[in-house]
């Protein structure tokens, strides 16, 4: 017996129904892009894994220096959250209405230090006008980028501040984040640089052989907040989350002072 019409639909529309139901594309899970400063990859990937376990949802991080990423922001680039290296490019942002000031908070601080190649370098006696232009001879000091990367300007503050700025400055090699000028130090390619102990914490190639002392520049202070308009609710659970007890081991285990 032939099938009726009626039939003959209802078996096309069952059909079309399964075949929907298996091409359907899984529910994606929740999704947010942060931009952070360079400084900050090794402590803030392993907390995003553990948001990530926790809440099931995807976090994104664009690695930088702040001032590259600030630009971005300004240009209208997607970012949900901003953790800068400074106030500075905070304050930027907030001038141009680009962030949630309700939401902004002094996630962390850190230090800066002097760091050489390899892992039996001798100790240095930072002071003032010590003198590091001599330590480096024919080599290169490298730093992030002095005028407008927050490693590199919190370092220029300090030679200043000790008086070896005017000698140092002509063996200066710049790099466009902190990140980048370790790597010039662990490669060898420069025998001594300027960066955050916590990035000398996680690199084996390089010693950290002086201490820059506290006074000599502007405390060191990572600021986050979210970025708007539109920020998203797994933003601020996520910013929450990284100013919680939960992350202070993270962050504590990388060398940061967690300030919250």
């Amino acid at each position: 017996m032939l099938p009726t019409r009626r039939s003959a639909l209802f078996a096309v529309a069952l059909l079309a129904s399964f075949l929907g139901a298996v091409a359907a594309p899984p529910a994606r899970a929740a999704g947010i892009t942060v931009f952070a400063a360079a400084s900050l990859k090794n402590a803030l990937e392993e907390a995003a894994q553990e948001w990530r376990s926790r809440s099931g949802d995807e976090v994104a991080i664009s690695f930088a220096g702040s001032s590259t990423l600030a630009r971005q922001i300004q240009q209208g680039a997607p970012a949900d959250v901003f953790i800068s290296a400074n106030a500075e490019w905070m304050d930027a942002l907030a001038a141009d209405g680009l962030i949630v000031e309700a939401s902004r908070r002094n996630l962390l601080g850190n230090a800066i230090v002097l760091v050489a190649h390899g892992r039996n370098a001798s100790a240095v006696r930072i002071s003032s006008g010590f003198d590091l232009a001599g330590l480096l001879a024919d080599g290169k000091l490298a730093m992030a980028l002095v005028d407008s990367v927050p490693a590199g300007i919190y370092g220029k503050a300090a030679l200043k501040s000790l008086g070896v700025w005017d000698s140092v400055e002509p063996k200066v090699a710049q790099s466009d984040n902190v990140r980048a000028a370790l790597a010039l130090v662990s490669r060898g390619e420069a025998p001594y640089g300027i960066v955050y102990a916590t990035d000398a914490a996680a690199d084996d190639n390089v010693t950290i052989v002086g201490a820059f002392p506290a006074d000599s520049h502007e405390p060191i202070v990572y600021p986050a907040a979210l970025v708007a308009p539109g920020a998203k609710p797994q933003a601020k659970a996520f910013l929450d989350f990284l100013a919680s007890p939960a992350a202070r081991p993270i962050f504590e285990k990388q060398g940061f002072t967690v300030l919250e």
